[in-house]
């Protein structure tokens, strides 16, 4: 009865395969085994191991192993442009205790373990993503080849709220030392689950050949027929056991405190284990990672992820209040108003992404060259980093023009306007922009606060405006603000929604409202620190109470989206909600003096610029305390997420987390941001309820 509480199960798992093929390989004495990983999807969706998938592995390694006189070696390769990319995530929270989350861990390491225990050399030949659990088995192998046109390289459990759990803790940094394993394991997951590319992997010595995508599993046969016959020597260097191992877990714990500030336990546990892999035995680190897997698969942290996930990789794809897509129109030419940083960056991604004719105008010819010659310099970078052809080059200058007069858009079926974000000025330029343009043309802003209603009143069709609110920068952020004025019909929504997929946004449908969902809560956030530093608390002090919370502290935040901005969105919100939102009288000063934030960096280390000390003025209230600041900046957020879910700002709490994981970088182990919210206690302190039902993005009560 244990044992079948304790098997794992995933339900609806898609089983990745395990096909073996025995290749005769010319210079070889036996046969070759290549096991091919295949989920039998197509390459949008990566091979992952479920339980099913490892007993799948596991039958080809019996398969293999009753033809062992035969088998010179053994290699294991993927579908095209996917290795494995790890665990069966949506799987993982299925699992409903202890047991079978240990039965999970111990699972996979029972059957990558049977490939490093093979009598014969073993191969990894990775021919594209390769990931955790992926990465892992990998790593179990002897060898190992890499296609330099391989996506995305990483260990991302940290990022998840988990740990590399089937060895990866253990083997790499046996294989690249303690300091180089932080950064991939801790280091590079806790900065937005950055990934290594190819040549990096390569030169870090995670893999032991870099090969041209072109003839990838050919040559990585011949290649490892040579490393067999001994003609090609794999050489390692040694790795240091000394002082640099503790280092490297020291550095590891004061970045994870910077980051998560305790607020999750994953990136703790990966240390744990990285500082014993030095001197532990392979089964007594397998172990330890057995029981870490077991204690993070049944942690709010997890579920909060495994929340997050299933929102940026299921609910973006089908955004919630959009119209039937049948209704949007087609767009065969875009038109972009003023020809500034932000337009050029909507020029560049519309003809990259749609591929129509794109034609920026602005009020004199200079400005207009410099428009689109930056496009024309953005699309010559990424020629010369090879991520474009000539020909795809030479394409996308000819799509992008520039015109100083409006009736270039007279056969536009779309239009965004990027100018000042000043709304008389916007007003003019939609009522300037109706004589030239067909009465289907959609009109779309990119306000990040300003009312689409009022922008779109006096117009003849008003019907037609749509916000279309961008974030920036705009190739990187994923996030697209899709804003539903009073008077937008469903015909003009489904074909910006149309639109935001084409361009590969996470679009999210939002009621028109003052600052619309992430600068509505970032102007929440930023105001109620802004007046708990007014009031006395030093900002030192207020900075450091949102590691684990936001994605930077919040007055670093204020030098990236720039005080100008800042101030401009929390006075739109003041002059909408009332005093919920504060206006810094000290960031007021700071626009005046035209200064770019509160910090200066002199030899990369912060401080407060002393200009910005000398005029800063504080109160004389008691300073907060880290843990009193925390607890009033998420009890207003907590207050202003539930207004914005009343007054229909948005459907549902999840839009909420899903843009400000997209649009603000908020953590995935936190859900965003209610799923914290709720597991703090905040939510039913400050609003008398729960944003979301236990077991949705925790877990489950009992």
């Amino acid at each position: 009865m244990t044992r079948q509480i304790a098997e794992p199960v995933f339900e609806n798992e898609v089983v990745t395969r395990s096909l073996v093929r025995f290749l005769e390989i010319p210079g070889l004495a036996g046969e070759f085994a290549l096991i091919t990983l295949d989920n039998g999807q197509d390459h949008t969706r990566p091979s992952t191991f479920g339980p099913g998938g490892l007993r799948s592995l596991s039958a080809a390694l019996d398969a293999i192993e009753a033809r062992s006189p035969r088998i010179a070696a053994v290699g294991v390769t993927g579908k095209p442009f996917i290795f494995a990319v790890g665990a069966d995530i949506s799987g993982i929270g299925l699992v409903t205790d202890r047991a079978q989350a240990l039965a999970l861990g111990r699972q996979g390491h029972q059957v990558y373990r049977r490939i490093t225990d093979l009598a014969v050399p073993t191969f990894a030949f990775i021919n594209g993503a390769v990931m955790g659990g992926g990465l892992e088995l990998a790593l179990h192998c002897d060898y190992r080849t890499l296609s330099s046109a391989a996506a995305a390289i990483a260990f991302p459990e940290c990022f998840l709220g988990l740990v590399p759990g089937w060895g990866g803790t253990q083997l790499l940094p046996n294989l690249i030392g303690g300091d180089q394993a932080v950064k991939v394991i801790v280091e590079n997951a806790l900065n937005q689950n950055r990934m290594l590319a190819p040549r990096q992997a390569a030169e870090l010595g995670i893999v032991d050949e870099l090969l041209d995508s072109a003839d990838f599993l050919a040559e990585s046969l011949r290649w490892a027929a040579k490393v067999i016959n001994g003609s090609t020597p794999v050489v390692r260097p040694s790795v240091d056991r000394g002082d640099a191992w503790d280092d490297a877990v020291a550095r590891g714990r004061a970045f994870a405190d910077a980051k998560v500030n305790g607020a999750a336990p994953a990136a703790y546990r990966a240390l744990d284990l990285i500082e014993l892999a030095k001197s532990a035995s392979f089964d007594q680190g397998v172990t330890a990672e057995d029981e870490a897997l077991a204690d993070l698969i049944m942690s709010d942290e997890l579920r909060s992820s495994l929340y997050a996930f299933d929102l940026v990789n299921k609910r973006a794809k089908r955004p919630a209040g959009a119209p039937e897509a049948s209704l949007a129109r087609k767009v065969a030419k875009v038109g972009v108003v003023g020809a500034g940083l932000m337009a050029g960056q909507l020029a560049l991604l519309v003809a990259r992404r749609l591929e129509v004719p794109v034609v920026l105008t602005d009020l004199d010819q200079e400005r207009l060259d410099q428009g689109v010659g930056y496009v024309h310099r953005e699309v010559d970078q990424l020629l010369a980093k090879g991520r474009l052809s000539q020909d795809k080059a030479n394409r996308l200058k000819s799509l992008v023009s520039g015109s100083l007069t409006k009736d270039a858009f007279a056969d536009a079926d779309f239009v965004i306007e990027a100018v000042f974000e000043e709304i008389k000025i916007k007003k003019s330029v939609f009522a300037e922009l109706e004589q030239y343009l067909a009465p289907t043309a959609v009109l779309a802003t990119n306000t990040s606060s300003l009312s689409i209603s009022e922008m779109a009143a006096d117009l003849q069709h008003p019907e037609r405006v749509v916000g279309f609110h961008f974030f920036n920068p705009v190739a990187v952020m994923p996030l697209l603000e899709v804003v539903r004025g009073e008077q937008t019909d469903d015909a003009t929504l489904a074909t910006a929604f149309a639109v935001a997929k084409q361009l590969k946004k996470t679009a999210i449908g939002v009621k028109d409202s003052p600052s619309f969902i992430v600068n509505r809560l970032l102007g929440r956030f930023m105001g109620e620190v802004s007046r708990i530093v007014d009031d006395g608390t030093p900002i030192e002090v207020a900075d450091a109470s949102f590691a684990g919370v936001a994605p930077m502290p919040p007055f670093v935040l204020l030098s990236l989206v720039g005080p100008a901005i800042a101030l401009h969105n929390s006075q739109t919100l003041h002059a909408a909600f009332g005093s919920r939102f504060y206006v810094s009288e000290n960031l007021r000063r700071i626009v005046e003096a035209k200064k770019p934030g509160i910090y200066s960096w002199d030899g990369g280390k912060q401080h407060v610029d002393p200009d910005v000390q000398a005029f800063f003025e504080h109160g004389a209230a008691p300073a907060l305390t880290n843990e009193q600041v925390r607890y009033q900046v998420l009890s207003a957020l907590a207050e202003e997420a539930r207004l914005m879910l009343d007054e229909g700002v948005v459907l549902q709490a999840q839009d909420i987390d899903l843009a400000m994981i997209t649009g603000a970088g908020f953590s995935f182990f936190n859900g965003g941001i209610t799923p914290l919210l709720d597991r703090t206690g905040v939510a039913e302190k400050v609003t008398g309820r729960r944003f979301l039902e236990r077991g949705v993005a925790s877990v489950a009560a009992g």
